[in-house]
């Protein structure tokens, strides 16, 4: 991240500008969404879970429950996938749609988060990660990165690693807007149709997919 200050500053402004919008023009969903997750299953609203950010500091992460309650015990490596029968019903539709990932901003505007960056993942998961994977904690975490606009679930978690330290080794103001505008087709075309899809090629050396530019990764 050396010489990338002035990037990191432009980051930090566009977290907070959108999230701040994205906050007020989704508060009347946010109303509804509650309703619904009340009305059509016991247990709270929202869904907190301690997580590792930017250099293994603990945060609590905030999601829209998806799950029923007492069901949030996880297989490493295993994602929830669509047929998962833990997962409620209105929070099949929240997380097909990302809804579910919407009171995350919350957490970008505290610092925690950032709108692109490698998902938080469990506390527990700290104590497989050798000296590349702990690389992906060198920069904050994001509401979306480039392992979600690759396939996400239907990757290997070896896989999502390798795009998540891509990210951290070549992370620029250009490469968020590319995974931004991603997200918004992952989000209305599904995680499926972007599986060999990926903007980073990562088997051999990897470099941006259609770049000007070749970018190289250090393995």
């Amino acid at each position: 991240m050396q010489g990338k200050k002035s990037q990191r500053f432009i980051k930090r402004i566009i977290d907070i500008v959108v999230s701040l919008i994205v906050l007020l023009v989704f508060l009347p969903l946010w109303i509804i969404v509650a309703v619904l997750i009340k009305a059509t299953s016991k247990g709270p609203v929202f869904f907190l879970q301690e997580r590792p950010g930017l250099n293994k500091q603990i945060f609590n992460v905030y999601k829209f429950r998806t799950m029923k309650p007492g069901s949030d015990k996880m297989v490493k490596g295993q994602e929830v996938m669509k047929d998962d029968d833990r997962v409620t019903a209105i929070g099949k539709l929240l997380r097909r749609t990302k809804v579910d990932e919407i009171p995350q901003v919350l957490n970008v505007l505290k610092g925690e988060m950032s709108l692109v960056g490698p998902r938080p993942e469990r506390i527990a998961s700290l104590s497989d990660y050798d000296d590349e994977i702990l690389k992906r904690l060198n920069i904050s975490p994001g509401m979306t990165g480039l392992a979600q606009v690759s396939g996400n679930i239907y990757l290997s978690l070896k896989n999502r690693y390798k795009f998540d330290v891509y990210y951290v080794e070549n992370f620029s103001i250009w490469l968020d807007l590319k995974i931004i505008l991603r997200t918004i087709g992952v989000v209305l075309l599904g995680e499926d149709r972007y599986v060999n899809k990926c903007l980073v090629e990562i088997n051999q050396g990897a470099k941006e997919v259609a770049a000007t530019k070749e970018e190289t990764v250090s393995k």
